[in-house]
């Protein structure tokens, strides 16, 4: 069944039982920091308040938005952007585009001005709704943007290249328009990015979404007496199908605006919080800061916190083995997927298994995976090879690119383009990476990007951006410079230059050597990452 029908669910069963907290505990000078500033780890403005939801209200939210973009001539299968920092709103306006019968596409709150406008246009957008945050991205294309396309702002003091969706929600109804809507019905499309560096927009069909949200209940045993602590952007598909766990169990969720460990730990103790999914260097802070003395366990309420778990990047097992020693009457999980996987939990550990921590886990819920050679046969036990998995959660296409649908799924399966073999025991361990996405906290950074910024730099010859290991953030990106023949070139210049662009972005070490490139004119990354002890990486971060 489409997912909507759980709220609907929760606001028959549940109506005055609260849903979604927005909190923002701290406060954060943010007049001197641009867009550009912000990383995943980071957080938005924040203003010390607290808001909260119930399911009913939540419901009736969705069902304005849904009613007004009917209004406006949305019909099945027409497609709503949404940018925007996590909020209270921002849920009921991804749900209420799902009621519309329109395909959700949630863009990252990174993209600048020019990648919003090459996303709206590659996934043929009808609507694009956003927040303050974003004004200027959207007004520095606005003209383009507003051609054929309606723009929806949320918040006050509507930009007059605009809708206010207060003032346009305010006069729809409450109840649930009639769009008849099937789990073969289009849902979501999500981006990744290829080889290219440009984003690949990923059709996800209703099932997939379904199947996401039932997985993780499953996966965690989420129940009604939970509270589950979400911390990363809702645009992520991580964040938004772990909080669909607590949807399909009818449980309260707190979008949390925040990252310091006293603001986590807080957090957990006051909303008492028993389900968190954290980031690797959110976990490491916490234990850094415990180790530290500046803070103490014991000024918390934490004995109700049952789960941690922790995806989008590879988990140490010494980190693990260090927070067990803090906290070991916790339960542990981690999760791997991808945007064409509807996000995180095609593997999964399993909260039974963290004697194998360090491993990726078996197949999740509903699911199938495999390890092939380049032949496509399957390997033997202990060999490497490349990461298929195969299930409902599996996507429909790239949207209008058949070509590199062809290449990444075949008979059903989906090549990760992930190196990985099994143990004896069934249980999967990641190699390497075939593609040169880097995972820096938990954020996928692609050298192209970097490399094509760099290369407009008049002193440098060739470029090229690898990741090296990190022990904070697993990977951090690396630039290795070539100059010019006859031209020096200096760190700090190359610094200097970077802050054109998002901090994320910017290489956290430079290094001045010669590129090495095939025959054909590649640059021979594997050569550079073993040249710099990163070969393998992936496998030696799991090592812990």
């Amino acid at each position: 069944m489409p997912v909507m029908e759980y709220l609907e669910r929760n606001a028959e069963l549940y109506p005055d039982e609260v849903a979604l907290v927005e909190l923002n505990p701290e406060e954060k000078e943010t007049r001197r920091i641009t867009w550009k500033e912000f990383e995943l780890i980071e957080s938005d403005r924040f203003n010390p308040y607290r808001r909260e939801i119930t399911w009913s209200v939540f419901n009736e939210k969705a069902n304005r938005f849904a009613n007004l973009l009917i209004s406006r001539g949305i019909k099945k299968g027409d497609k709503v952007a949404i940018i925007m920092y996590n909020c209270l709103e921002w849920l009921p306006i991804y749900f209420g585009v799902l009621k519309s019968g329109a395909i959700a596409v949630p863009f990252n709150f990174r993209y600048d001005a020019d990648e919003i406008l090459y996303c709206a246009e590659l996934a043929e957008v009808d609507i694009i709704v956003f927040s303050s945050s974003f004004i200027g991205r959207i007004e520095a294309n606005a003209t383009r943007l507003s051609k054929g396309r309606l723009l929806i702002y949320v918040g006050d003091n509507c930009p007059s290249f605009a809708e206010s969706y207060h003032e346009l929600v305010a006069d729809c109804s409450s109840k649930a328009p009639y769009v008849e809507i099937t789990d073969d019905d289009f849902g979501a499309i999500y981006f990744s990015s290829g080889t290219t560096g440009f984003p690949k927009a990923i059709l996800h069909k209703h099932l997939s979404l379904t199947q996401a949200a039932e997985m993780e209940q499953k996966h965690h045993a989420t129940g009604r007496d939970d509270t589950f602590l979400c911390i990363p952007p809702l645009y992520h598909t991580g964040a938004k199908f772990h909080w669909m766990g607590s949807l399909v169990a009818g449980s309260k969720a707190v979008l949390l605006m925040g990252t310091k460990p006293e603001t986590i730990l807080e957090t957990i103790s006051k909303e008492h919080c028993t389900i968190v999914w954290l980031l690797v260097p959110w976990a490491q802070d916490i234990l850094d800061a415990l180790d530290r003395g500046e803070l103490k366990k014991d000024d918390y309420r934490l004995e109700q916190w049952r789960l941690m778990h922790i995806g989008a990047q590879p988990v140490p097992p010494s980190l693990i083995k260090r927070w067990k020693e803090y906290f070991p009457n916790h339960a542990y999980d981690t999760n791997y997927g991808l945007s064409e996987s509807t996000g995180p939990g095609c593997v999964h550990l399993g909260m039974e298994n963290i004697h194998k921590v360090g491993a990726i886990g078996v197949p999740g819920y509903r699911w199938e995976c495999k390890i092939v050679d380049e032949n496509d046969e399957v390997v033997k036990y202990g060999e490497v090879g490349e990461l298929c998995v195969k299930g409902p959660g599996v996507m429909t296409c790239y949207y209008n690119n058949p070509e590199a649908t062809a290449e990444t799924i075949k008979d059903g399966w989906l090549y990760t383009g992930d190196m990985a073999m099994q143990d004896p025991d069934g249980f999967y361990f990641l190699v390497d990476r075939k593609k040169d996405v880097i995972v820096s906290g938990g954020e996928n950074i692609y050298p192209v990007q970097i490399e094509d910024f760099l290369r407009r730099y008049d002193k440098i010859k060739d470029v090229a951006v690898i990741g090296l290991s990190d022990r904070r953030l697993g990977e951090k990106t690396a630039a290795i410079i070539e100059a010019k023949d006859g031209m020096t070139c200096t760190k700090e210049e190359i610094e200097e230059f970077c802050l054109e662009l998002p901090r994320y972005k910017r290489p956290k070490e430079i290094i001045f050597a010669e590129i090495p490139r095939n025959a054909t004119g590649k640059i021979e990354k594997p050569r550079l990452r073993k040249m710099y002890g990163a070969d393998n990486l992936v496998a030696k971060e799991n090592m812990g």
